[in-house]
Formats: structure tokens, sequence, C-alpha cells
């Protein structure tokens, strides 16, 4: 996967390490945090971090495949339409533990960027715990920030549903990633299809 490899690489190149080949884990967790278990205390990780950030974005626009829309979740483009035609009613914005750029031009690439408009969101880029991330979208949101009660987490892993959790808001969650409904359990929602959390998130908001 381009993201990883360029993850990797970047760390590598930074911090002045052979090719990094570590077995640590992605899934749901932000791209510094990440990088942290790659270089596993043999650099000084928080000097690179501006360094990190910078190579890792340029890694992955070279590498970025020209389209990624064959990694889109079913439903996904379809819930999104929805929810963006009915601007008085939601506000679409991203919560991922990716850069910012790295997860801009990921979108872009697969068809769905233009639902996220720019000066939204929170991203790895602003901070390397994930749980900071749904407050600080929020903060981006409106002013004062967005409210609780009308912010609404949707995820795939359970560190989704844990990062909504230390913001204190309901989090849906979609059992279309490495992820079933089981282990998805402790969302306020669990659907097999995006289509169908339309109707449960008209419910909520």
């Amino acid at each position: 996967m381009a993201h990883a490899r360029a993850l990797r690489e970047a760390a590598a190149d930074v911090y002045g390490l052979p090719p990094l080949d570590a077995d640590v884990a992605v899934a749901g967790r932000t791209d510094l945090a990440i990088a942290r278990d790659l270089v596993a205390g043999a650099a000084d990780f928080d000097a690179g971090v501006p360094a990190l950030r910078e190579a890792t974005v340029a890694v992955y626009e070279r590498l970025c495949p020209d389209d990624l829309s064959r990694f889109v979740a079913p439903g996904i483009a379809e819930l999104l339409d929805a929810l963006a035609g009915r601007p008085g009613d939601f506000r679409l914005s991203l919560v991922t533990g990716n850069l910012e750029p790295v997860a801009r031009l990921k979108l872009a690439r697969a068809g769905v960027g233009g639902y996220f408009p720019a000066g939204q969101g929170g991203f790895g880029s602003d901070a390397e715990d994930r749980g900071r991330l749904p407050a600080i979208a929020r903060g981006r949101a409106a002013t004062p920030p967005w409210p609780r009660e009308r912010t609404v987490v949707i995820g795939d892993t359970p560190l989704d549903i844990a990062c909504a959790r230390a913001d204190d808001v309901r989090v849906a969650a979609v059992a279309t990633g490495h992820y079933g409904v089981e282990a998805l359990a402790d969302a306020d929602a669990v659907a097999d299809d995006a289509r169908a959390l339309l109707p449960v998130l008209e419910d909520w908001v």
C-alpha cells in the first residue's frame, strides 16, 4: 500500500535508519503514532517530526496511484452524496489519523475529496493522539465549536470508536473494512453497508 510504504520510507530517511519492516499496528492510528513505533526509540523522534511530515507527503505524492476509487467502501459515496445534499441538517468533516495532505490526496484520487472542504477536519498532522481529533474538527467546524450532541464519528475500526468516546460524541461503525460487526459492537450503531446509516443519522440529528 502506497501510504504505508511512504511512511516507512520517509521515517527511515529522516532518522537515518535501514529499511523499516517492523510489524506494527496501523488500523485507526495516526501516522505519527505509527512512525514512532517504527522508529522504536532508535532516534530522537520528536525532533524529526517536522521533517518526517514533509518527507512522508513528498513520498506519498510520488507513490500514490492515480485512481483509488476501488478502495472506497460500499455505500460511502451514496451516503456522502445524501448528506451533502442537506447542508442545513449535516456538515461533513474529516477525522483521520492521516497527515492532512496525504488524506486529501487520497480522497481526491478516490473521487470523494470534494465532499470535504478545506479548513475543516482533524488530522494526524494536528495531533499524534487520535482521541484529540474529534474536538479539533468540532472547533474548526463552527464558533463556538460544533456541539457534541450533533456530532457523529463514522469509522470502521475499534480505534475510531475509541476516538469518538474520548470526545464524548456518538459513533457509527461500518463493517466494510478489516473488522466485522462483532468487533465493532461498542459503537452506537453498526451497519454492513454505509447506505444503511442514513436513517440512523437522520434519527440522531
